[in-house]
């Protein structure tokens, strides 16, 4: 069955929040006409209202009766939704997008210009790349959100290993963020700890990877692949060699998707779901919860999130 594309006015129907509706947006934009244009920048609008929310939600204290996975997922919902309804109405955002941006493509009068006046490739990039959509924010005068607790942006000061450790895996954790409501940069930071920033990922006896990025072994309820490595567990404080048998992927993709099923569905994760707006309260509580046996390993995971993915 052909799947039919979107109309420019689809674009303002539904938050892009994932590569689908992003692709969409990409699609509507290269149409090239002004409301393609104006419901990709609203698009946009919604996207940067509803990463607003999300900041003020994170620094809300959530340890009530009533907060659990199954409430931050409806919270989110309820957020996206609000997001969209504010960008309908328009808070200026859109506007300023689509003079900066045709500036930065070199699309200057593109608001009264028709469709010969937008570039292949051009425009829509500058668009859809989030790093080049925050500068041009902050070119247009607009005010800047401070986004490092939820998601991973393009930083030059970082060594070279740490870009493009977060540059391969970021996608996956942004999707893994907005299922468990945990910042990106927390997950790529366990990650990165887990793996040594990619360089030790646990490995079959044949050397194929097991894309195993948060070193999560497999139970005795686990019905996938596995592999068995040599592995250092502590216990009583002492550190000992050990053969484990660890999950196996087909894909980084599928290992964030299984921590994010991990971290939402045992409930002795509550707590780290609840302290994911504060990097030393995560670090700490999964420690407490048991995720690692290594009894410096909430200092280890903050210091990577902190000092390192900033």
């Amino acid at each position: 069955m052909i799947r039919q594309t979107s109309t420019p006015a689809d674009l303002s129907s539904n938050l892009a929040l994932d590569s689908k509706g992003l692709s969409e947006l990409r699609q509507g934009a290269k149409a090239g006409s002004p409301e393609a244009l104006k419901g990709a920048a609203t698009q946009f609008e919604a996207m940067f209202v509803n990463m607003m929310l999300k900041s003020m939600r994170d620094a809300t204290p959530q340890e009530g009766l009533l907060d659990n996975s199954q409430s931050k997922m409806f919270t989110t919902m309820l957020d996206q939704q609000t997001s969209q309804n504010i960008a309908k109405k328009g808070v200026g955002l859109a506007d300023v997008l689509m003079r900066q941006l045709s500036k930065t493509a070199g699309l200057s009068g593109m608001e009264n210009a028709g469709d010969s006046a937008i570039p292949e490739g051009g425009f829509t990039k500058s668009m859809l790349d989030a790093a080049k959509l925050q500068r041009s924010i902050d070119a247009a005068g607009g005010n800047k959100l401070d986004t490092a607790s939820t998601s991973v942006a393009p930083s030059k000061s970082r060594h070279a290993h740490v870009r493009a450790f977060a540059d391969k895996l970021a996608g996956h954790a942004e999707e893994a963020s907005r299922a468990t409501g945990i910042p990106a940069k927390f997950m790529l930071g366990q990650a990165a700890l887990e793996s040594g920033w990619g360089k030790r990922e646990i490995k079959g006896a044949n050397g194929a990877s097991s894309h195993n990025l948060f070193g999560i072994k497999a139970g005795s309820d686990w019905k996938g692949k596995t592999v068995d490595v040599a592995t250092t567990e502590y216990v009583n404080g002492r550190a000992q060699r050990k053969i484990e048998r660890f999950r196996a992927y087909d894909s980084y993709a599928d290992s964030f998707k299984d921590y994010a099923r991990l971290i939402t569905d045992n409930p002795r994760y509550e707590k780290v779901l609840a302290s994911a707006g504060d990097a030393a309260a995560f670090a700490r509580n999964l420690q407490k919860a048991g995720y690692a046996t290594d009894p410096n390993y909430a200092t280890k995971l903050a210091a990577v999130i902190n000092k390192t993915l900033v």
